[in-house]
């Protein structure tokens, strides 16, 4: 990320984690200098990165007003430049389960992070920022809850739409961030408010552009492609770590951030076996390390032949027979080296969760390989995380950020459309996949007009 500007545009953070994604808009232009976040323990981080800006901590459904109240008497009347949102994304997900409540807005309405787009609402009608970006899962365009005015059923995403659409247009997009240079599939989706005042958005509307960046790494921009997991390792050039000992399960390296749990003999041995760079899981081990007898059914955790245990996910019921894990089969599996990394989540450090496991070596991925992939900046400051909340709570940080890659590039498109000129880094076209198929979602047209095949050629080039 070399493309760093002088802070200039001032902005505001809600649910501002660690401040990683916050980084990426700072490296674009902009300076922070108000964030709010519900875990002390993360907002630190976030102000160790952003030394400048004024820290509110705890539930924003209660601080809201102290957020506006700070930056007021820091900024006076002037408007930020950009407001940043990222809620919570865990009730919103499909994964487990959430899945087939997602039509329910009963079920929705059950967690209240569902529902704090509300908060987003009113700060941004008390400081009116010129461009508000929110960022969260795929589902926060359609999973339904009780709309808090009358009860209905609605979207976050609609009710954001209904309360902004006054002063804003709204630009939404769903993309993979591999598109973009990141080196894992992680697919979000945002929404761009831009004011109906500012000059910019004429300059987007005549353009026939929206307020993101077009990818880097699509093929469908006639780039190579994405960034495979064996090539970000490789430019990480950190040293081999192994789970089956302390001493090799930790490295002095990353200032005690590459690290991996240590296993016991039988989850060693289990993962030993599936072979490396093949992107297989334990699952599909097929042979006893007992007797060797091979071709053994999935279905079955002992041997046929000799009554052993096999390496598979197994545990021992309270009967004493021996059974599979019930679970999904993405779990316990390595992840291919030839492709980008599967999402980076909060649950990195567990060999259980969905493709956690190194391509070729016998661990999981380190908290610093996961920030790495994530993009987090090497310098990014971690303070005495590590010795006073330990590296769950790291994971957890870097599972739950945006990645700085994207907020920068992002955040020149962001720069353009305030000072209202000619790109500087190349903006998407409003007909792109990515646009179209958001709107679509939304129930709504991406655009008024559509473009032939040469222009959009023509559009994609400038």
């Amino acid at each position: 990320m070399s493309h760093s500007r002088a802070p200039t545009f001032s902005a505001v953070s809600l649910f501002s984690n660690c401040g990683a994604g916050d980084v990426g808009y700072r490296k674009a232009g902009f300076r922070f200098d108000v964030m709010a976040e519900l875990d002390p323990r993360r907002l630190e981080i976030a102000l160790l990165n952003h030394p400048g800006a004024i820290g509110v901590p705890g539930d924003l459904r209660s601080t809201w007003r102290k957020v506006v109240k700070q930056y007021r008497d820091r900024a006076g009347k002037r408007r930020p430049a950009l407001l940043c949102a990222c809620p919570p994304c865990q009730g919103m997900s499909t994964a487990r389960a959430n899945r087939g409540n997602e039509a329910d807005p009963d079920a929705g309405t059950k967690d209240a992070r569902n529902l704090l787009v509300v908060v987003i609402a009113k700060v941004a009608k008390a400081l009116k920022p010129k461009i508000i970006v929110v960022e969260n899962v795929p589902q926060f365009l359609t999973r339904l809850v009780r709309d808090p005015r009358d009860d209905t059923a609605i979207t976050a995403a609609h009710y954001l739409l209904r309360e902004l659409r006054r002063e804003y247009v709204a630009y939404p997009i769903v993309a993979d961030l591999a598109d973009y240079g990141v080196p894992q599939h992680r697919k979000r989706a945002f929404m761009t408010f831009v004011r109906k005042d500012l000059a910019g958005l004429r300059l987007l509307q005549t353009d026939r552009r929206a307020p993101f960046p077009r990818p880097t790494h699509a093929t469908d921009y006639g780039d190579a492609g994405a960034t495979t997991l064996s090539e970000a390792l490789r430019d990480f050039d950190l040293p081999p770590l192994d789970a089956a000992t302390d001493e090799g399960a930790q490295s002095e390296i990353g200032d005690g951030m590459h690290v991996v749990p240590v296993w016991d003999e039988r989850t060693y041995e289990m993962v030993a076996t599936i072979p490396a760079n093949s992107g297989r899981s334990a699952w599909e081990n097929d042979t006893c390390l007992q007797c060797g007898t091979t071709g053994i059914t999935r279905k079955v955790a002992l041997c046929p032949t000799c009554k052993a245990i096999l390496p598979r996910p197994v545990i021992q019921a309270k009967n004493g027979r021996y059974r599979l894990i019930k679970g999904f089969h993405s779990s316990y599996r390595r992840m291919k080296p030839a492709e980008p990394a599967f999402t980076i989540t909060t649950a990195t450090g567990h060999v259980g969760s969905d493709t956690t496991i190194h391509p070729t070596e016998n661990r999981v991925l380190s908290p610093l390989e996961c920030a790495l992939l994530q993009t987090f900046p090497p310098t990014f400051d971690w303070g005495d995380a590590l010795d006073k909340w330990g590296i769950t709570s790291v994971r957890d940080m870097i599972g739950e950020a945006v990645p700085p890659l994207f907020t920068m590039q992002h955040g020149r498109i962001l720069v353009d459309v305030i000072r209202a000129r000619q790109w500087t880094f190349p903006a998407i076209l409003d007909v792109d996949k990515r646009c179209e198929h958001a709107a679509e979602i939304l129930g709504r047209p991406a655009s008024t007009k559509a473009l032939t095949s040469d222009e959009k050629r023509n559009a994609a080039r400038r």
